[in-house]
């Protein structure tokens, strides 16, 4: 009888694992059939089993019934061409607890919920998963494995963890990629609130491994949108410090160091060869999946 790594754990971890489990189904389950609808359907469920035709394939291979649904020429794939090992590596930093509204939920709970999802939809396909979560140093390390069991581990690591500690991207990222052993597709979820050089430098180490890399850059809509009115008290999460100030004062200069900042990671990341996607917990899960299925088959 096959050991469940559930029953070693107390009984509201499990139940926090049941509710992530059934939320990442959820998603999941709901993303595939929405893409049965969507000008996406070539894609379908098992969207890992094939790409796209290029010239110099052979004729035989093209998956003429998926060619009938979209006009488009695929070629199905064997098993060991698609098998794929893929990190989701977490930034549980303090900053990732944020949130404006308390009826929006927090980066870090996006993140998971995102990552959750992620490692469900990788099983789904049979690709080994693993998982690094980090703040100023490696929180947790799971090799990659395809067993619904290590899905139910890597769940249970997600569902323990709560936001704390500063941000050190790049020593952790450059420890991260020390833990992979083979080359594959890490998919990091961070809001990148550390000093932008050092980001890029620790997402450079990745692709000097040889690993592929999609960026998801994690943010709050306030963060973004800057809402606040009135003589307002702003506070650094992670270090204390406080400033106050009249947002209507300071909200373009704010927004145009943002929007930089954003445009700065999009530009490296671009010339790294890495995908970066900025999102915000307002964003609905199937479109971040979405824009996942999109560019792994980019690089698949």
């Amino acid at each position: 009888m096959k050991n469940n790594p559930a029953q070693y754990l107390n009984p509201d971890i499990i139940q926090q694992v049941a509710r992530l489990d059934l939320k990442a189904k959820f998603i999941v389950e709901g993303f595939i059939a929405g893409l049965h609808r969507s000008p996406f359907h070539g894609f379908s469920t098992e969207f890992s089993e094939h790409r796209k035709y290029n010239l110099g394939d052979e004729i035989k291979a093209i998956d003429w019934g998926v060619y009938a649904k979209t006009d488009k020429y695929y070629i199905r794939r064997y098993q060991a061409e698609t098998n794929l090992e893929c990190y989701l590596i977490v930034d549980m930093s303090e900053s990732m607890g944020y949130r404006y509204q308390e009826t929006s939920v927090t980066k870090l709970e996006y993140a998971t919920y995102l990552a959750a999802a992620m490692g469900y939809l990788m099983i789904k396909q049979q690709d080994p998963v693993g998982l690094i979560t980090f703040d100023t140093r490696i929180r947790d390390y799971m090799g990659c494995r395809s067993k619904r069991d290590h899905l139910i581990s890597i769940l249970s690591a997600l569902s323990r963890n709560k936001p704390g500690g500063q941000t050190d991207f790049e020593q952790a990222i450059i420890h991260a990629s020390g833990l992979i052993r083979h080359r594959g597709l890490v998919v990091v979820f961070s809001d990148l609130l550390d000093d932008p050089a050092r980001v890029i430098r620790g997402i450079n180490n990745l692709r000097f491994r040889g690993h592929e890399v999609i960026v998801f850059h994690i943010l709050d809509a306030a963060e973004v949108d800057f809402p606040f009115k009135g003589m307002t008290i702003f506070e650094d999460v992670e270090s204390d410090a406080q400033v106050q100030v009249d947002p209507d004062i300071v909200r373009e200069g704010y927004q145009e160091q943002v929007n930089a900042l954003i445009e700065t990671y999009r530009s490296e990341c671009r010339n790294a060869d890495v995908d970066y996607v900025q999102i915000t917990t307002s964003t609905p899960f199937d479109k971040a999946l979405l824009e996942f299925l999109m560019r792994r088959e980019r690089r698949c």
